[in-house]
């Protein structure tokens, strides 16, 4: 029988842009894109349970191009990155952060890294923060002790963290993303937060339907916090950025 390949399928797609840099710190594996145009500032990426850094490398990418620096690395526990998750769950993601260029920095975190990045927000003076879906501190704690949550950790140190109880709520401009439909972290989650964000440029969106997993990833999504960091991290460079305790705007999509 004779193969015939079409003409669009003979044509190869461009190779995805590899990272600027790799390596690793304290033990975790991470990677980062520069942008090759002006530097606004950096973003720290944080990957939700049983995930990887390699699953955000498009985010990572779309972000470099928005001249945003971009890191992602491997929790402990997960990916490449060495030994349990444990009590050092926020200084890990603090000491990579570290890695980025001098600048305002971002957060973007899902899920559990969601939860990270609202706990590593207030430590690294971050100029904006992203969180969609976010757990709760007695959500990943009973998913740890359950067993539910694929990946290795030390319970007894991390839950000298989680014993603690959630985040406070961010002071900086925060983006704050909740699937309706999500199964896993109750909207509910996300709808008492909102309420708690002060500053002026916060925004709740609670999008219609969905799953855990339907944000993350979602291009439209993605786009608009490129476009929400971006706008953070230069206001953080010309000094215009500022608290109030004015309520975030809540949209639905």
């Amino acid at each position: 029988m004779q193969v015939v390949q079409s003409q669009a399928m003979s044509k190869s797609l461009p190779a995805p842009t590899p990272p600027s840099q790799t390596g690793t710190h304290d033990g975790l594996a991470w990677a980062m894109w520069m942008p090759k145009n002006e530097l606004i500032g950096g973003v720290l990426i944080l990957h939700g349970a049983g995930s990887q850094k390699e699953n955000h490398f498009p985010i990572a990418r779309d972000y470099a191009a928005a001249g945003i620096a971009a890191v992602c690395f491997d929790q402990r526990g997960h990916g490449a990155s060495t030994g349990p998750m444990d009590a050092r769950i926020i200084s890990d993601a603090v000491g990579i952060a570290g890695l980025l260029p001098d600048g305002p920095v971002a957060l973007r975190g899902s899920s559990m890294g969601g939860w990270v990045a609202l706990a590593a927000a207030a430590p690294l003076g971050a100029s904006a923060l992203m969180a969609i879906c976010p757990t709760t501190s007695g959500q990943l704690l009973e998913g740890v002790r359950s067993g539910r949550l694929p990946f290795n950790c030390d319970e007894s140190a991390l839950a000298t963290v989680l014993d603690r109880g959630d985040p406070p709520a961010p002071s900086m401009a925060t983006l704050l993303m909740h699937a309706a439909g999500d199964e896993v972290v109750p909207v509910a989650r996300s709808r008492e937060l909102a309420p708690l964000l002060a500053h002026p440029q916060s925004r709740f969106l609670e999008v219609p339907g969905g799953h855990h997993r339907s944000l993350q990833h979602d291009p439209e999504m993605v786009s608009l916090g490129v476009r929400f960091t971006a706008k953070q991290l230069k206001a953080a460079q010309s000094g215009s950025a500022g608290a109030s305790t004015s309520p975030p705007s809540r949209e639905f999509t």
